[in-house]
């Protein structure tokens, strides 16, 4: 059992790596404030914390005085409040956001992190695909290390980014004819038996697809160089505008390095309607599965028909901090570790 991280002797194995965890995120601040972007600080206490069918919450009450007690949630992004800082006017805001997932922990999992994210009025999604790479030099340069490394595996940042869609990640990695396979539970499940992964019957489409980009597409991303993972199927872009050239398809990105998904970004869905259809059927399902369903932020939805079109991007950056200094568990980049 690891000694608590208030032992002198575990912190001062520890602290060199915290200390560079500051020089990162000194550097990344620095990037933010050089690009011409306002810092906020998004509330972490929200009506709503989120509505994606897989992310759990921690809920607390609030208690008005004189007043019955009314639920409130941790938020799982400050996506919904900085949006409404966009309909508000702000063009570039960024949030080095408290966030809480209800939930997995492990080397690269904790339920309280430090999530980087940040938006851009009337700039397309390539362009926070290029402040995602540059995020990651500038994080690297602050580290003062060569490499992004994990485990047995070595990223190197300053190389040109790997750009793959999902339909030629599908193709390349795990042998699938993706477009072919949309919207085809069955066809998908054969192809995945076919390649060795478990498949149970109450598996549905997203199930399937998730567990063949983890199992046989992930492993192979980022290594020796970035990869930028994009245009991922309609279904699996919550939040995300259907792509222009193809609206089966999102205006979605993920970047890797070493196998490890760093960030998140999407060209923002301002159809209020079209997103109160998603987010009602994803707490439809997550009610189906998990039994609770989380409420919807109608003041998001109201704010969405101000909000000018926007790309934004989410960024771990405690696993970006891991990488950069070298560290072998999210835990030793963590001032004080969550309470587990």
């Amino acid at each position: 059992m690891a000694l608590p991280y208030w032992r002198p002797d575990r912190h001062a194995d520890r602290r060199p790596l915290l200390l560079a965890r500051n020089r990162v995120k000194q550097g990344l601040r620095r990037w933010f404030e050089d690009q011409g972007f306002v810092e906020v600080e998004c509330g972490a206490v929200q009506r709503s914390p989120g509505n994606e069918t897989h992310l759990h919450a921690f809920e607390t009450r609030w208690q008005p005085e004189g007043g019955a007690p009314a639920p409130r949630y941790l938020h799982t992004s400050p996506e919904f409040a900085a949006k409404k800082l966009l309909a508000a006017g702000e063009t570039r805001i960024v949030d080095f956001a408290r966030v809480y997932r209800n939930g997995e922990t492990g080397p690269l999992h904790t339920p309280e992190f430090t999530m980087i994210e940040w938006y851009r009025a009337h700039a397309d999604y390539a362009a926070v695909m290029a402040d995602s790479v540059a995020l990651v030099r500038a994080a690297l340069a602050a580290s003062g290390r060569p490499l992004l490394r994990w485990r047995d595996q070595s990223c190197d940042p300053g190389l040109p980014a790997e750009e793959l869609t999902l339909v030629e990640a599908f193709h390349r990695h795990a042998g699938m004819d993706l477009e072919a396979l949309l919207d085809d539970r069955d066809a998908l499940a054969a192809a995945a038996v076919a390649r060795g992964i478990t498949v149970r019957d109450d598996d549905d489409w997203s199930d399937l697809f998730s567990r063949i980009i983890v199992l046989l597409v992930e492993p192979n991303l980022g290594q020796g160089r970035l990869t930028l993972l994009k245009d991922y199927p309609i279904a699996e872009a919550a939040l995300a505008r259907p792509h222009a050239a193809d609206p089966r398809f999102a205006e979605r990105f993920e970047m890797y390095a070493c196998g490890v998904e760093l960030a998140n970004g999407f060209g923002e869905l301002t159809d209020a309607a079209e997103q109160r259809r998603r987010f009602v059927a994803d707490m439809d399902e997550k009610e189906r599965r998990y039994g609770v369903r989380y409420p919807i932020d109608e003041d998001f939805l109201t704010a969405l028909a101000t909000m000018p079109p926007a790309s934004g991007g989410a960024l771990g950056f405690d696993r970006l901090a891991m990488l950069a200094v070298g560290a072998r568990h999210i835990e030793d980049v963590l001032w004080t570790p969550f309470p587990v």
